[in-house]
């Protein structure tokens, strides 16, 4: 067997993670990345970016489950109609990941502080900023709907990839941080 040459020479990423690799370890070093303007990162790994998620979906449950809670105890000493009590619960259901993500948008809601991650622009690696309330309300509601769309479209034989690229990614900010600190940007 023979094995073909590369002539070509190596690529500022490739380069940029054999460095990282002293000073990350290597399975941290092979979620180096760079944004779109050439800034290295480091790609918050599957498993921190589900907690992230997960936790940020607890804080929506609960959020929605007091939202319904409150409402059921306004509904019965009011006495407004069920259309009216059906029209505001549904509306909590946007509200309160649109109200959550006032707080993400430095890139940091609750499960993003707990599992050392951000969500910041793949362009350039600023924060996320205004459209974070409607990056919670996709990343809380819309998802898991998206999850069960894909889970029932792979079961009936329905499925192509969607296109495009992202605008936001998730972030390792101790890594990041410590990559920067080396000098390997």
């Amino acid at each position: 067997m023979t094995v073909p040459r590369t002539d070509r020479p190596s690529t500022r990423l490739e380069i940029a993670k054999e460095h990282a690799e002293h000073v990350l370890g290597r399975r941290t070093a092979q979620r180096l990345a760079a944004f779109d303007n050439g800034t290295l990162y480091v790609q918050a790994g599957d498993g921190a970016q589900f907690l992230t998620w997960l936790v940020d979906f607890v804080v929506f449950m609960l959020g929605v489950g007091l939202g319904f809670v409150v409402m059921s105890v306004v509904y019965v000493q009011t006495g407004f109609s069920d259309g009216t009590l059906t029209l505001l619960m549904l509306s909590w259901l946007f509200t309160v990941p649109l109200l959550y993500g006032l707080c993400y948008g430095n890139g940091r809601a609750l499960g993003a502080v707990l599992t050392g991650t951000r969500l910041v622009r793949i362009k350039d690696g600023g924060r996320v900023g205004g459209k974070a309330c409607w990056a919670m309300l996709v990343r809380t509601l819309l998802l898991p709907l998206l999850l069960i769309a894909v889970v029932v479209g792979a079961l009936g034989g329905v499925g192509s990839s969607p296109s495009g690229s992202p605008a936001r990614t998730s972030i390792d900010v101790d890594a990041t941080r410590r990559l920067h600190a080396a000098g390997i940007r």
